[in-house]
């Protein structure tokens, strides 16, 4: 599957309008995207949407053709390491859209130190650090990250639900920590508690014993999962028969799950969970974006709606073709005019106006879904809440925020956070 997916992206990438008129050279993309374990379906998608994006432009930016490489990873660093590194010294790309996955991005900002004549836009990872700990002067983030995405969620179910104990299951690797630390920031404010934490591998099969050990006392569980992984969690989750009410991460209510096949993601029904957009959405941007992805692609070789995944790689090569737009192409002198482009750039997206703060990390706007049964048969979400305006502090000052800690399993202290210490 992989390889055939290459080589239609490939064969796109030769065969569109743009590539004749071409008249003043080529600048070459690498996409450094995930195609492989628990999130491949959504790196598939983020390569549907780099073509997308591509495509509006004819595949052409201040007259010189654009051509893409794609480097396939597992969401291991040293693989994404390693894919990276090859794009730049045997492809010999010009800048690189990616990557996918939490870990991947913080392995990313290092590699990007010693690239600095290159620029390097965030595919759609979302680990705090990537931006927030001593960040690439040459790397940037146009979507939110985990954390963000995270943000509203823990008062909405709070304050509208009555929801005040939970207990967690995440992904035991820097994008759980995040996601699940924005909630947490936001639900213990709100005055909730979390009673019982647990951590998973990623790429996990069996839950079994984590189910067997999930409390009774609790009003909901917070599930942060995704891909494969969340798909084997409901399941075994379903057969158990646990009828606990369920919030969804992120990652975790996102197309590439409710598209699943079986029906073991009917258990989702009614989760409440919070991210970059809203299926719903009926904001002209978001819903020209849509069916500009479904006319693009025949329906069996999409999903219904672009996933977050995608979402995250359109925005990003979006951004790219902004800045090269402004830059006029010109990537000399260490890309220094394309840098100064997307340092000023306030991208228009699908999802409303992207800025960049000193860390050159967005800032945007979070939305609060609950899941429901959507009209193709399929699960979808609609929009319950959103938050316009959410900075990497999560509205805190810097000293506040770094009090906190960095992501963890550990990190947030829910009484410690509300006596403000």
């Amino acid at each position: 599957m992989r390889k055939s997916l290459l080589g239609a992206v490939a064969m796109a990438a030769l065969m569109l309008p743009g590539a004749a008129l071409a008249q003043s050279g080529t600048i070459k993309i690498g996409i450094l995207v995930a195609l492989e374990g628990a999130f491949a379906t959504g790196g598939q998608d983020g390569v549907r949407n780099v073509e997308l994006a591509l495509k509006q432009v004819n595949n052409t930016i201040a007259g010189k053709k654009i051509e893409t490489v794609v480097a396939p990873t597992d969401t291991k660093p040293d693989t994404t390491i390693r894919m990276a590194r090859k794009l730049v010294e045997q492809d010999k790309v010009d800048l690189i859209i990616g990557p996918l996955s939490g870990s991947e991005g913080i392995a990313m900002r290092d590699f990007a130190k010693t690239i600095p004549d290159k620029v390097v836009i965030n595919g759609i990872s979302g680990a705090l650090e990537t931006t927030w700990v001593d960040p690439a002067p040459n790397f940037y983030r146009f979507n939110l990250d985990g954390s963000q995405w995270g943000f509203g969620l823990g008062n909405y179910v709070v304050t509208k639900k009555g929801w005040k104990r939970v207990a967690t299951i995440a992904a035991d690797y820097s994008f759980g920590y995040t996601n699940f630390m924005g909630f947490a920031v936001d639900f213990c404010k709100s005055g909730g508690d979390i009673v019982q934490r647990f951590w998973q591998p990623l790429g996990q099969s069996d839950f079994g014993g984590i189910i067997a050990q999930l409390p009774d006392n609790v009003d909901a569980i917070y599930l942060g999962l995704g891909g494969t992984d969340a798909i084997n969690f409901l399941n075994q989750y379903q057969q158990a028969g646990e009828k606990t009410r369920l919030i969804g991460g992120t990652i975790m209510a996102d197309q590439t799950v409710l598209t699943a096949k079986g029906r073991a993601k009917d258990v989702l029904k009614g989760t409440p969970t919070s991210g970059p957009f809203a299926a719903d959405n009926t904001d002209p941007a978001w819903t020209s974006y849509v069916k500009l992805y479904q006319d693009s692609f025949p329906a069996d070789k999409r999903l219904p709606s672009p996933s977050l995944f995608g979402l995250g790689y359109y925005t990003a090569t979006l951004a790219a073709i902004k800045g090269l737009q402004a830059a006029e192409g010109d990537l000399s002198n260490g890309q220094a005019k394309f840098k100064e482009a997307l340092n000023k750039l306030q991208l228009d997206s699908p999802v409303g106006k992207i800025t960049l703060n000193e860390n050159r990390q967005a800032t945007g706007t979070v939305f609060v879904n609950e899941v429901v049964d959507g009209p193709d048969g399929n699960m979808t979400s609609k929009m319950v809440a959103k938050t316009e305006n959410v900075n990497q502090t999560l509205g805190m000052t810097a000293d506040q925020f770094r009090a906190i800690g960095l992501p963890s399993r550990t990190a947030v202290d829910c009484a410690k956070l509300r006596a403000g210490g």
